[in-house]
């Protein structure tokens, strides 16, 4: 066994030589024995050797190649113990991850030897375990050592680009070096053994506008002034490349696409620098005249300009606004056009970038200009004033004249103008104007009182049907001839108990004219009432009197009621006037005053009711009498039943339709003498109050010989109408009786001109599944020879 530390140094170098010094170590042994102490000592040399205790074996690590496809397994290593001097037998053992599957050992030898093909970038090391046991009784001769197989790395994996194909934005117009964007490449091979990890990138396409830093793949600008506006997008191919970059590396691309953004380095332009506009002079306010359009080659908001006037004749009467879809300007008209005062206008517009860059330095604008011709239309009329406010006395004669509206022809031919009043603002027609020269007369005589006010619509039409309109407002002014009267019917009231002087009503007048000075009301009693020893009336001064009584004495059983006609003038030119008459009550009241009965018939009632609860008394018990009266006459007038009803008097009978009958001989079925008749006859009626106490005996069945049907049922009629007891039961009744000697006889007299044998009922079956049963049973019967 090694019996210093020396030993383990020598397995660290071994560990750590290239793979060309290593492979010839490995092929000869993997163990180093305790009897090369002359090479550890040549190692050492001048140094001093430091000891340590004996084991069996001792080794560290193997190496094997990974993507090994040789005809035979590759050796590995090989183990050896000191105890394997020949005499002992001994068995090496293998166990760990692999064992027997992809690592194999010579028993005997201790030869490891892979056994299939391996990937380092799926697993780079194994872990085992070694052991030493006796061949023939397979006890461990030493304790188990665990050592590590690595799987040593070839360049069998080119760089990959896993998030390619990468797209990149730079600003147009950038500047030299300006990053653009960065790439990665990965390589699966061990990037600390040699150089098969080592990446190195560079441009395949995309020269000389782009340029990448070989190590950190880094793309930058490496062209000046690149114009979005000749060229947007580029492809730029990258490579990367292993064993940095040197012959026999291995290599993977992938693609950048770089757009280049805009910035707003391109001013709006117009199209063309003088724009002509023809526009009629009719055109409605704020309905467009005229387009124009400056264009810009940057894009988005960069592209976005405003349009304003900046000089031009009367810039107040257009406006020039932008359209945010299309970005054209659109000429629009303030102010009305008048092609006999203006026929033509000159504005200058321009158009400016929303945004401005201010590094650029060069003016985002330009300018056009705009000539407007405007365009001669057919105008209709215009009037002198679009409302015309009139006035007309009330009650002015037909024909007045009311006033008077203009309107003229603005065009430059100056067309005659007529007018017309539109009859649906004068449904009544009240007024009419001169077609000519549009004088407004009255057409009917007009009350204030009733519309003070009356508004017309007025046309005025020219030569060539051109149509305008004007409100006409005429004012009806007052005049006195309405008379004032009472504002309300009055009806005052008097208490006996009153007081002289005591005021009983106060009056006021209404007047439906409305004088300019206001109304003024002047009220007295007529002359026959100036004496009145009863009532007078003083002025309070505010178009009111009052109504005063002179006495006490007032009493209902003299005189109940008092009327007091009294004259209201007005202050108009001429005055008018008119009388009111007062109705005054005398009433019963109260102490304190209050009014409790104005009826004079109180007084003389016992019991101190009114006139008009006695009434209501009245009417209740007239009543109630009517209603006990009708009940009575009815009870009395009540009809009898007309026949007296008795339980056991039930006759009802079960008629049974399907039964054919005896015969012409059967008159046992039904019975005709019960034929009756409400009437009888001789004078003598019926009993309807009692019932029948005689029954008529049963008859003999059957007519007599050679009596016809209808001699027979007047026979048993003539009985019927004669039976007094008979009551005036109603029943159905059955004639069943034919008679002899009928001419329609019997059906059973019906015969065929030919006999049985020579009918054929063979057409029965064609006649449907109906009849077959039918013609079958005729077959039978015609085939038995019946």
């Amino acid at each position: 066994m090694l019996t210093d530390v020396w030993t383990s140094l020598l397995l660290v170098w071994i560990t750590c030589v290239p793979y060309t010094s290593m492979t010839p170590i490995i092929s000869q042994s993997k163990s180093l024995q305790t009897g090369s102490t002359a090479l550890l000592r040549g190692l050492v040399e001048g140094q001093r050797i430091l000891s340590r205790a004996k084991r069996g074996w001792v080794w560290n690590q193997m190496f094997v190649l990974e993507e090994f496809s040789g005809p035979d397994p590759i050796l590995v290593g090989r183990l050896h113990t000191d105890l394997d001097v020949g005499s002992t037998p001994i068995k090496y053992v293998l166990a760990g991850e692999g064992a027997g599957t992809i690592f194999a050992i010579n028993e005997i030898t201790g030869d490891i030897h892979a056994m299939k093909r391996l990937d380092r970038e799926e697993k780079a090391e194994y872990t085992l375990t070694a052991q030493v046991t006796n061949r023939d009784t397979d006890q461990p001769l030493e304790p188990p050592s665990e050592f590590i197989i690595k799987v040593q790395d070839i360049n069998d994996n080119p760089p990959q680009f896993v998030e390619g194909p990468y797209r990149a934005s730079v600003p147009e117009m950038s500047q030299v070096g300006t990053s653009v964007t960065r790439v990665t490449a990965t390589d699966a091979d061990d990037p600390v053994y040699g150089n098969s990890a080592k990446l190195v990138y560079s441009i395949l396409e995309g020269q000389p506008y782009f340029s990448i830093d070989p190590n950190t793949a880094i793309i930058k600008i490496a062209l000046h002034g690149m114009d979005r506006e000749m060229r947007e997008e580029y492809l730029v191919v990258i490579q990367a490349k292993d064993m940095g970059g040197h012959m026999g590396g291995l290599s993977g691309t992938t693609t950048v696409t770089v757009t280049l953004t805009d910035v707003n380095d391109n001013p709006p332009k117009f199209s063309k620098s003088l724009y002509e506009f023809v526009i009629p002079e009719d055109l409605g306010i704020g309905k467009p005249g005229g387009k124009v359009k400056a264009n810009d080659r940057d894009i988005g908001e960069n592209a976005k300009s405003t349009y304003n006037i900046i000089d031009g004749d009367e810039r107040d009467v257009f406006e020039i606004t932008t359209d945010a879809q299309t970005q054209e300007g659109i000429l629009r008209l303030k102010k009305p056009l008048n092609f006999e005062t203006k026929k033509s206008y000159t504005l200058k517009v321009e158009a400016a970038n929303i945004r401005f860059d201010p590094n650029s330095g060069a003016p985002f604008k330009d300018t056009a200009t705009v000539k407007i011709a405007v365009e001669d239309s057919d105008e209709p009329p215009v009037f002198s004033k679009p409302t015309f406010v009139l006035q007309v006395d009330e009650n002015a004669p037909i024909n007045t004249v009311v006033g008077t509206v203009t309107a003229r022809d603005p065009d430059v031919t100056g067309s005659l103008v007529r007018y017309f009043i539109d009859r649906h603002t004068d449904l009544e027609r009240q007024f009419n104007v001169n077609v000519d020269d549009g004088k407004i007369t009255l057409a009917k005589p007009l009350d204030r009182e009733t519309d003070m006010w009356h508004n017309i619509t007025v046309t005025a039409t020219e030569i060539r049907n051109q149509i305008s309109r004007a409100i006409v407002a005429i004012r009806v002014l007052d005049i006195n001839d309405n008379a004032p009267e009472f504002a309300t019917e009055y009806e005052a009231f008097l208490c006996e108990n009153g007081k002289p002087g005591q005021v009983i009503q106060t009056v006021s007048a209404v007047d439906k004219d409305d004088p300019i000075q206001g109304h003024y009301f002047e009220y007295r009693l007529i002359p026959e009432m100036l004496n009145n020893p009863n009532f007078t009336i003083k002025n309070n001064g505010d178009n009111s009197i009052s109504v005063l009584a002179k006495h006490d004495t007032f009493r209902r059983q003299k005189q109940e009621m008092y009327f007091l006609p009294i004259i209201v003038t007005d202050n108009g030119n001429p005055p008018m006037s008119s009388t009111n008459t007062l109705t005054i009550r005398v009433c019963g009241c109260s102490r304190e005053g209050i009014v409790q009965s104005c009826n004079v018939e109180a007084y003389v009632l016992p019991i101190g009711l009114s006139m008009g609860a006695l009434i209501a008394i009245l009417a209740c018990i007239i009543l109630l009498l009517v209603i006990v009266v009708l009940f009575v006459t009815l009870r009395r007038h009540k009809n009898k039943p007309l026949i007296i009803k008795d339980d056991e008097d039930v006759r009802e009978n079960i008629i049974r339709y399907d039964d054919e009958g005896g015969g012409e001989e059967d008159t046992e079925a039904f019975d005709i003498a019960t034929l009756q008749n409400p009437d009888g006859i001789n004078g003598y009626l019926p009993r309807k109050d009692i019932k029948p106490d005689l029954q008529f005996m049963p008859r003999q069945s059957g007519g007599p010989n050679g009596v016809d049907v209808d001699e027979f049922i007047n026979v048993r009629l003539h009985e019927a109408d004669n039976d007094p007891t008979a009551p005036p039961y109603d029943s159905i009744q059955i004639y069943g009786y034919e008679g002899r000697g009928s001419i329609a006889g019997s059906l059973s007299s019906l015969e065929t001109a030919s006999s049985d044998s020579d009918q054929n009922y063979d057409y029965l079956r064609e006649w449907g599944p109906r009849f077959r049963r039918l013609g079958e049973l005729y077959s039978v019967y015609d085939s038995c020879g019946v």
